[in-house]
């Protein structure tokens, strides 16, 4: 089994009974990876990426335990320390694992993002929060605007939301 199998199989046992959860990790990686394969990310930051779609909302857990709440910034608060044990359990390497637990840190600050897998995993995260969250028109039509650089992010909101054919 490969490393990046092995992640996946602890995020469903972290997140087990919790199959909402479990459903957007794992469809935030599927338009990760293929943003990041339509944008031609580089072996490592590719790897990086998955990692880090897949573990993204890691802090959810531990701010509802402490805090009682999932907001976004908890969430970037408490994420990294529980990505940066379960990576380094894994055998992820070191650099890689400080990347993936700054993205973790930040997936939810919309400025200065310092890099394309930064870029991709906030991409893929709003493309899967707008849908289950019901967005509308407006919200979507907004987010593409101030939000969306990739083309391939762009080109996947698009068809998605029909949002050409306005």
């Amino acid at each position: 089994m490969t490393r990046e199998q092995e992640l996946k199989y602890a995020m469903i046992a972290y997140y087990r009974g919790d199959p909402a959860r479990i459903q957007h990790f794992l469809k935030v990686y599927e338009f990760a990876v293929m943003i990041g394969e339509g944008e031609g990310l580089a072996a490592e930051q590719m790897e990086t990426l998955r990692a880090a779609s897949l573990v993204h909302d890691i802090g959810i857990r531990v701010a509802e335990e402490k805090y009682g709440s999932c907001d976004g910034r908890l969430q970037e608060k408490e994420g990294p320390a529980v990505a940066e044990e379960l990576l380094t359990r894994l055998g992820y390497p070191g650099a890689m694992v400080e990347r993936v637990c700054y993205l973790v840190g930040h997936h939810h600050t919309y400025t200065n993002m310092d890099g394309l897998d930064y870029q991709i995993l906030v991409e893929a995260d709003f493309m899967v929060n707008l849908y289950e969250g019901e967005s509308g028109r407006m919200a979507i039509r907004n987010v593409d605007e101030k939000i969306f650089r990739t083309q391939t992010g762009k080109n996947i909101l698009h068809a998605m939301f029909a949002l050409d054919e306005e």
